[in-house]
């Protein structure tokens, strides 16, 4: 398991904001009803995450100890379900790793803790993190897939991306529901657009694996 040791320096950090505007810009700009106030921002820790996550039913991902919420929709819900549904089939039938829903908590980075909405870990390294006691894997996703909703900012996007390739992460797909189109990432700043008409595979994490957009996107109907 390899895990970067350090944050990279044009990521976002609660250290050294001086207003709350400061703050949810350092966020990427994300809305403050998503960012909770108790623990204070820059004091919360893992352990907050997972107690909220219990009791509460509610899922928030750590930024330098600022926990920021999770959004999502029930559009975005079952496109995360499907995906998931066939990346489990195929990767099962090759014993190949494990996939998660986004109430798995990986901490990626130190003092970063999220929760892709789908995410694929290769068996390889499945045994450095499981079995452990703390519900927080320190392991990152060999493909993360984030399924974008309403309320997620430009700015999140990118600070998430950033910091998935910079943990190890080696592709990343960002789903848009409204557009019916899902953006590729193979690396932090080249991407390439795939359409509902078009088929999108699993490049070299997944090689062979394949997923119609046509089919995927016909759930929303």
């Amino acid at each position: 398991m390899t895990i970067a040791s350090e944050i990279p320096k044009d990521t976002p950090s609660a250290a050294g904001a001086e207003s709350i505007g400061d703050l949810l810009r350092r966020l990427g700009s994300v809305s403050p009803d998503r960012v909770r106030l108790i623990p204070a921002p820059g004091t919360a820790t893992e352990k907050d995450v997972v107690t909220i996550a219990a009791q509460e039913d509610r899922l928030f991902e750590l930024i330098d100890g600022v926990l920021v919420e999770k959004v999502v929709g029930t559009s975005e819900s079952r496109l995360a379900i499907v995906i998931a549904a066939a990346l489990e089939n195929w990767i099962s039938e090759r014993d190949l790793g494990m996939v998660f829903g986004s109430d798995v908590m990986l901490r990626m980075l130190p003092k970063r803790v999220y929760m892709p909405d789908v995410s694929f870990i290769s068996k390889a390294r499945i045994p450095n993190a499981a079995g452990k006691k703390n519900p927080i894997w320190e392991v990152y996703a060999d493909l993360a897939i984030e399924v974008v909703s309403e309320g997620n900012t430009r700015g999140e996007l990118e600070r998430k991306r950033k910091d998935y390739f910079a943990a190890g992460t080696h592709l990343i797909w960002l789903v848009y529901p409204a557009t019916r189109t899902v953006t590729v990432y193979t690396d932090p700043e080249n991407s390439h657009v795939l359409n509902e008409n078009q088929t999108l595979d699993g490049g070299a994490v997944l090689p062979g694996f394949s997923l119609s957009l046509k089919k995927l996107f016909a759930n929303l109907d």
